[in-house]
């Protein structure tokens, strides 16, 4: 698959595609934690040149390419914090022929790092030069701009210099107690009138901003809002409170302590892959909220 955005299982519903009620009780899942690191960075080799590379996203750009296969390179694409990290990155991440993506965490030296909105405490002071979670791999192309995404399934070494924290998770397999209510969220779709990628957009910008404003999502709201079916926002719903049975069967087995302020939460959220998809499974009310109204490192 394409390196896209990922979508929450609630959103994928608008324009009509109904694969995530298939995708909630795959049993052949798979899954991994999301940290709430920043930059989002990316490394390897370099299939067009066979040289080593680090950068952020911009690597995959179709014109305004962002490639750095030196010190040099990091200079003259980047600057600030962000320039400062790839440095630090090119010295400490191990070499590799893959080609990854991680989400940068901190610099060794504490026990404590907040990249983002969540603060992450860790169970003992951090040695090595830097932190980074990833999570993603690419492959199947002969340049940055044509390869695919999936799922990094692996465990990567971690080195003297180079930390690489992927927390355990797991997912049950026996969710039979989801399908009953994908059936009738199946059968409430045949009363839908779904929307185009461009009204789903509107619908969910008016849901966020609902989120952001901790006010609730009526359903009647929105749609006069939006100008959309009723229905359809009342099928969102359902599928939003799907996800939110889905929690119960995920069982976290790390010892990374996160927070957001004060308050001891669970982590950003999880990946799930399978066969009908692959989705970010957040508490939206819970993470998105504070992603929208906390101030950021950036």
């Amino acid at each position: 698959m394409q390196n896209k955005h990922l979508q929450h299982p609630e959103d994928s519903i608008l324009t009509g595609d109904l694969s995530v009620l298939d995708w909630f009780s795959e049993k052949e899942s798979f899954i991994s934690i999301k940290m709430d690191g920043a930059p989002a960075l990316v490394w390897g080799t370099n299939p067009a040149n066979g040289k080593w590379f680090v950068g952020t996203k911009s690597v995959f750009n179709k014109v305004k390419i962002k490639i750095n296969h030196s010190h040099e390179e990091i200079d003259k694409n980047h600057e600030g914090k962000v320039a400062r990290i790839l440095h630090a990155a090119f010295d400490c991440l191990p070499r590799t022929n893959l080609i990854l993506q991680g989400d940068f965490i901190g610099y060794g030296g504490s026990d404590t790092y907040r990249p983002n909105t969540i603060t992450y405490v860790f169970p003992e002071i951090i040695s090595e030069d830097i932190i980074i979670a990833p999570h993603t791999i690419y492959d199947n192309g002969d340049d940055l701009r044509n390869v695919s995404a999936t799922p990094l399934k692996t465990k990567l070494l971690s080195t003297d210099r180079c930390l690489f924290v992927q927390p355990e998770v797991s997912l049950n397999p026996y969710r039979e107690d989801l399908e009953d209510v994908c059936k009738f969220a199946r059968q409430m779709s045949t009363l839908c009138e779904f929307v185009n990628d461009k009204k789903a957009s509107t619908i969910k910008k008016a849901i966020n901003d609902c989120i952001r404003n901790q006010s609730t999502i009526d359903e009647n709201e929105i749609a006069e809002k939006t100008d959309c079916d009723v229905n359809l926002i009342r099928l969102w719903k359902l599928v939003a409170s799907i996800k939110e049975d889905l929690f119960s069967f995920i069982d976290e087995m790390d010892d990374i302590s996160c927070l957001i302020g004060e308050k001891w939460v669970l982590h950003e959220g999880y990946v799930i892959n399978n066969q009908f998809g692959m989705f970010k499974v957040v508490d939206r009310r819970e993470f998105s909220y504070a992603n929208f109204v906390i101030s950021k490192q950036w």
